[in-house]
């Protein structure tokens, strides 16, 4: 059973990060386009909602981000860790990785960049020039978020009991590691600590 796309307040989007997982990044210009893992991935801002990735300038997924000016970040789930090794640890420079690796998308709300079908959560973003950048940094502003209802909804991250729709961690060599168990903390009164 699928859950339903559902849109994320843009001043929110940047909660759909903070976790820290490992992200997928789809790009697209000139009719190339191409899908790879990033692990280095941020949020930078709330209003208007910001992101900062990493991709290596040297890279097929760069060459589209910066000829094009947009870019999907999406975020996979543990279901999803087999395809997400898999544009993570193959160039696209001659392989075509939607196709290789069977990837369903769909289009876009807001830019001209496939979305990935089997990740939980989406983010359309427009990257926002820097001339002084020497490092493989991109800033994006988020001008769409969406997620998957059976996971995110209300603001909020509520996995339940299938271990394949959490987010994961990528460490290295194909190891994974998923979004653990939730649990609340009572607010501490106002000073009540030192």
């Amino acid at each position: 059973m699928k859950g339903t796309r559902e849109a994320v307040a843009l001043p929110r989007a940047t909660q759909l990060l903070n976790h820290g997982p490992v992200t997928i990044i789809t790009s697209a210009h000139d009719g190339r386009s191409n899908v790879m893992a990033a692990s280095w991935a941020m949020p930078l801002d709330f209003n208007p909602p910001k992101v900062v990735v990493v991709v290596d300038s040297r890279t097929l997924t760069r060459q589209l981000i910066d000829a094009s000016g947009v870019f999907g970040l999406q975020l996979p789930s543990r279901g999803f860790a087999a395809q997400t090794l898999a544009v993570g640890s193959n160039a696209g420079a001659g392989l075509d990785k939607f196709a290789a690796f069977d990837l369903e998308t769909f289009p876009a709300q807001n830019i001209d960049v496939p979305m990935l079908a089997g990740c939980i959560t989406w983010m359309e973003c427009k990257v926002i020039p820097d001339d002084s950048q020497r490092h493989d940094l991109i800033i994006g502003e988020v001008v769409a978020a969406y997620a998957d209802s059976r996971v995110y909804s209300n603001n909020r991250w509520h996995f339940g009991d299938d271990p394949d729709l959490r987010t994961c961690h990528y460490v290295a060599g194909g190891t994974f590691f998923a979004t653990g168990d939730a649990f609340e903390v009572a607010p501490v009164a106002s000073g009540a600590m030192g």
